[in-house]
């Protein structure tokens, strides 16, 4: 069983390693397809998501801000995945 570093319940996906919760997560994206996925046909909606999501970190704590190089790299991914098509 996971350690219970929450103080809380350790039952459900508590009790479960983290590779398992990540697994299970997965599923339920899978489940809808790709055309129906509301990021997929509304791009400025993903865009707005991204920067909700990254604003609720603090600074020291964003990846990207503590690697330059892995933000070059996933820029440079996205841009190749998006065909330029934006």
């Amino acid at each position: 069983m996971a350690d219970n570093q929450g103080g809380g319940s350790n039952r459900g996906t508590a009790a479960m390693d983290e590779e398992q919760r990540r697994e299970i997560a997965s599923k339920g994206g899978q489940n809808v397809p790709a055309e129906e996925r509301s990021f997929s046909k509304d791009h400025e909606l993903a865009k707005e998501a991204g920067k909700k999501g990254g604003e609720s970190v603090p600074d020291e704590k964003r990846s990207f801000s503590q690697d330059r190089e892995l933000a070059r790299e996933a820029g440079k991914k996205g841009g190749e995945n998006s065909g330029g098509n934006r």
